[in-house]
């Protein structure tokens, strides 16, 4: 019987380096022989990334709260179906740019969306089902947000200041009950941090295959 893959989902605000150290979680898993699948959210299939560009796209039209929640949820479905239940069935290690949490920290923290709802949400589109380890990158918002060009900003990335604090609270809290979740400074020196997000990883090998 083929042993399950592991689910590891990497989680901070805008301009912590998620993508550069994306490629640092999936090169330090695969020098250990698995296969890596590499994904983000929202995103992951044509259909999720469809739903991904109505997302992050700006709109003369405001998206309300309640269709922002379950535009991520809907692409949340299937990508678990089309990739990363797949994927984990077969052995691979999936390596995912966000998750639920991301969903708990920015339509929860940052628009005062309602968690229950979150949560009932979670519990339809994937139950029980959460990553395995998560590696939360934090940063103060101000280094964050400077490192992103005014012009080159989305539809989140253009949030006031405020946001992104209550975004990032989320997180912290949710990284200090959930054991699960590796919280990591993501400030500093690149090649610091990625030595952080490394061990972080290595370590959690160490723990489930030996």
């Amino acid at each position: 019987m083929t042993r399950r893959g592991q689910f590891i989902t990497l989680e901070g605000t805008e301009g912590v380096g998620k993508s550069t150290n994306l490629a640092v979680i999936a090169e330090t898993i695969g020098r250990r022989g698995f296969e890596v699948v590499r994904t983000r959210e929202p995103g992951g299939t044509p259909l999720a990334e469809k739903l991904r560009e109505l997302l992050l796209a700006k709109h003369r039209e405001p998206i309300a709260p309640t269709t922002e929640v379950l535009l991520m949820f809907a692409a949340r479905a299937q990508h678990l179906a089309e990739v990363i239940r797949p994927a984990l069935a077969r052995g691979a290690w999936v390596v995912c740019d966000r998750f639920t949490d991301a969903t708990f920290a920015y339509q929860g923290g940052g628009r005062g969306f309602d968690t229950n709802v979150i949560e009932q949400l979670a519990k339809i589109v994937h139950g029980d089902f959460d990553p395995d380890l998560t590696i939360y990158l934090d940063i103060p918002v101000d280094v964050g947000l400077a490192r992103i060009a005014p012009n080159e900003r989305d539809r989140f990335e253009s949030e006031h200041r405020e946001f992104f604090e209550r975004v990032r609270q989320t997180y912290l809290e949710r990284a200090s009950r959930l054991p699960r979740i590796r919280r990591i400074d993501g400030s500093g020196d690149i090649a610091a941090v990625q030595g952080r997000v490394r061990s972080a990883v290595e370590a959690y090998m160490v723990s489930v295959v030996g």
